[in-house]
This record gives C-alpha cells, structure tokens and sequence, in this order.
C-alpha cells in the first residue's frame, strides 16, 4: 500500500536512516454511554436559514461518533454528518433525538 500522503515536510531525502514524520493523532477512549454527556440544540449560523440539530460533547473515538450518527440520521428519516466530536442532523429533531439517545441509555442527555 502506498502511503504517500502520510509522509510530511519531505518529498525525497538521501539519508538511509531517514525516518518520515507520520501524522497520527491518539483517539479517546470512548467512556461508556450513561456517563456522556451530550448536548441538544438548534443551530441555523452559517447555514442559510436552514435549522439543523446539533449534538455536542461526544467522548470517543471517530467510528463510534459515526455510529451514533448514522442511528440518529436513521431513526430521524434525515440527513446529516458527524465530524469534529458533533452530530448534525437536519432539520428541528431535537424531542425526537432526545427520545432516542434515552432509549439508547445516554441518561446525561439535555437540549439546550
């Protein structure tokens, strides 16, 4: 596998020990569901009127901020995305997320 675009700041060197600068980020552990503590709210800034749901406060790693998203995007009949620790789900679904993030056991869960 070519793994060009994980070598940084060097595009060819001469040194036979050269050690290439890899960019790895530690992901957090993700702490278990009844201790996040997720918050709810409606968001329309930068986005052209459009309201859209906004969770904040995941802890964890990326592929499980992801599942969490892709169930709530499911259970809503929406679309959305999940990135940088939130969950955007289209659309004024803040009861109906609140409803499914307590019957999935996130019991510290608000809407703001």
């Amino acid at each position: 596998m070519n793994d060009w675009k994980k070598k940084l700041n060097v595009v060819y060197s001469t040194n036979p020990d050269f050690e290439y600068e890899k960019e790895e980020t530690p992901q957090e552990e993700t702490i278990a569901k009844d201790k996040q503590q997720l918050r709810i709210k409606l968001d329309t800034k930068r986005r052209r009127g459009k309201a859209v749901t906004l969770i904040t406060g995941f802890v964890g790693q990326d592929d499980d901020l992801n599942d969490l998203g892709k169930l709530l995007r499911v259970k809503c009949g929406v679309g959305g995305s999940a990135k940088d620790g939130e969950i955007i789900v289209q659309g004024d679904m803040r009861n109906r997320v609140l409803e499914i993030l307590k019957k999935e056991g996130y019991k510290k869960t608000r809407v703001i």
